[in-house]
């Protein structure tokens, strides 16, 4: 088996001079949150960290009321000041989504990223009102920053300007791919760098961090040109109004989109905040090209025949206030879904979105849409490199050690798989979920033990502030309902003179349903009284334990139970 088996569970040994150690503070076992720490100790003077990627979590996480889940820095956060960079591989909000509240925290943290990629970062931080501290890098660029030797590689992804980085430091090499595929036919025609890889590689790499979001898919990915004649075919035949899902980042995707509309002769209207601010970033950076006189304001669309209009809009992922979500729930105050329109869906699923997106699909059925999605036709592929192009990868660069990143756990076993058939070892290779520490010395890498990590939560304005057992309670409360027992107790006479009152929420309508537990309840507080009980918090324990077991076998139901005792 891999080497994840962790030497202890305490906190890791004091960093020795000349060692280089990994934490991935989210990202690993999960889809999203991917921030990783790199800290330094050099032969002289205190330890430097750095950090690569800063994002939030994608997909649903059974999290009620949760605006944003972010990675957990509170390990370092003392040390906030020995960061000496925040290293982006690409725009993605799982790997640019938390920055604002890290700078939060310390604003001059310097931010490094490819051109797209700090535009991005630049317009998310300007509705935080932090003007950030950004330094541009390309491909094939290289910088020291402080320890860090960076030098960054051209990677194929789903969003244009992804890097992957190479961290030189103390004589070791870290080959980092961030998200990555091997498109060879890439619209943009900049292809991932395997030369630079295979160069690396014959330079010596001692750990490679690579993506592993799809290392169970056998084989290479389809090229983007193959989706871009599938979805002109689809446009093309359309008789009526067409409305295209995407991901607000997929800038190619767009491209494509707008292609076949003018091909096809539609005025195109981009539909969500998220969706008009991107496109028009990529716009302005020569990323998208838009000719004249096709884009129009939602607004228009009305004026203009179905058979000569498109909308773009947000909503791929069945996100509830998402544009395409409120045409599903026909809650849109500008668009009314009809039976001529043709909804192309041309993403691919986030895990943990596929009930959300199910219901899209039905709703926009309902309505009498034609629904065009994945499963049927080939209108998207994914971003992230199967299993045969991230054994291509592992060839070219022979590291030392693996570890897998960016996955759930069957993912991350997938990829330790793929890397044991190029014939490296378990010893070399690190399974690390988040909090796992990997020191690097030597060119050897070794668990060395844990730091502390969990989820931190953003509702509303409060950050962190939601622990788990809130949202445990929140859970409790919209699925099994809530109910509140009130008793008046004369503990001299050991009787009950009032109640119990029983009020129920989103439990039962039958003002009747919790009679038969009243009289129950009398005999047990009495019971109890007599048998010496004083304590009000006892009687309160002993009336949630009575009505607990009757509802629980009454209604096969746990709702939350509040019993409150009053003294007279």
């Amino acid at each position: 088996m891999p080497n994840d088996r962790k030497r202890d569970k305490d906190a890791p040994p004091p960093l020795k001079r000349g060692t280089l150690r990994i934490v991935a503070l989210g990202g690993i076992g999960e889809v999203g949150r991917n921030m990783t720490m790199f800290e330094y100790q050099p032969e002289k003077g205190p330890s430097r960290l750095l950090v690569v990627d800063c994002g939030m979590l994608l997909g649903k996480t059974n999290s009620p009321g949760i605006d944003v889940t972010l990675p957990d820095w509170s390990y370092f956060r003392e040390r906030l000041e020995d960061i000496d960079a925040v290293v982006l591989t690409h725009g993605h909000e799982d790997h640019i989504g938390a920055l604002p509240y890290l700078l939060r925290e310390r604003k001059d943290i310097p931010i490094i990223g490819s051109r797209l990629t700090l535009a991005l970062v630049a317009a998310k931080l300007e509705q935080h009102r932090i003007r950030p501290v950004l330094q541009q890098v390309r491909e094939t660029d290289r910088e020291q920053i402080g320890d860090w030797g960076l030098e960054f590689f051209a990677v194929n992804h789903s969003i244009p300007d992804a890097l992957a980085v190479a961290i030189h430091v103390g004589g070791q090499v870290v080959l980092h791919t961030g998200d990555f595929k091997m498109d060879q036919t890439p619209l943009d025609g900049r292809l991932t760098d395997l030369p630079g890889f295979s160069r690396l590689g014959d330079e010596g790499v001692d750990l490679l961090l690579s993506d592993s979001t799809n290392s169970e898919v056998p084989g290479f990915i389809p090229s983007e040109l193959d989706v871009g004649k599938v979805v002109a075919d689809v446009i093309t035949k359309a008789r009526g109004r067409i409305i295209v899902a995407c991901f607000a980042s997929h800038v190619h995707r767009v491209q494509q989109v707008l292609d076949a509309a003018v091909s096809s002769n539609r005025k195109v209207a981009l539909v969500g905040r998220s969706m008009v601010r991107n496109m028009g970033i990529a716009r302005d950076l020569g990323l998208l090209k838009v000719p004249d006189g096709v884009l129009i304001d939602i607004k228009q669309i009305g004026d203009l025949p179905a058979s000569k209009t498109l909308l773009i809009s947000t909503g791929s992922q069945g996100e509830p206030l998402s544009a395409l979500s409120r045409m599903a729930n026909n809650e849109h105050p500008l668009i009314t879904v009809v039976p001529d329109d043709t909804i192309l869906l041309a993403s691919s699923l986030i895990p943990g979105n596929e009930n959300s997106v199910g219901q899209v699909i039905n709703g926009l059925a309902r309505l009498g849409a034609a629904v065009v999605h994945k499963s049927m036709a080939l209108v998207h592929v994914s971003g992230h490199a199967p299993a045969g192009e991230l054994r291509y990868l592992l060839n070219a660069v022979r590291p030392k050690n693996l570890m897998p990143v960016h996955g759930e756990w069957r993912h991350l076993r997938a990829h330790a798989a793929i890397g044991r058939s190029t014939g490296m070892t378990d010893e070399h290779i690190m399974i690390a979920p988040d909090g796992t520490v990997v020191d690097l010395v030597g060119g050897v890498a070794t668990l060395v033990g844990t730091v502390p990590v969990g989820y931190v939560y953003v509702d509303g304005l409060a950050v962190g502030d939601i622990t788990d057992a809130a949202l445990k309670d929140r859970l409790i409360l919209g699925e099994e309902g809530f109910i509140s027992i009130l008793v008046a107790v004369d503990m001299l006479a050991g009787k009950v003179v009032f109640g119990p009152e029983i009020y129920a929420r989103g439990f039962t309508d039958d003002p009747a349903g919790l009679d038969p537990i009243r009289a129950e309840l009398v005999s047990v507080v009495e019971k109890a009284v007599a048998d010496g009980t004083r304590d009000s918090e006892a009687l309160e324990r002993a009336i949630r334990r009575s009505v607990g077991r009757w509802v629980d076998r009454t209604y096969r139901r746990r709702p939350m139970l509040v019993p409150t005792v009053i003294e007279v």
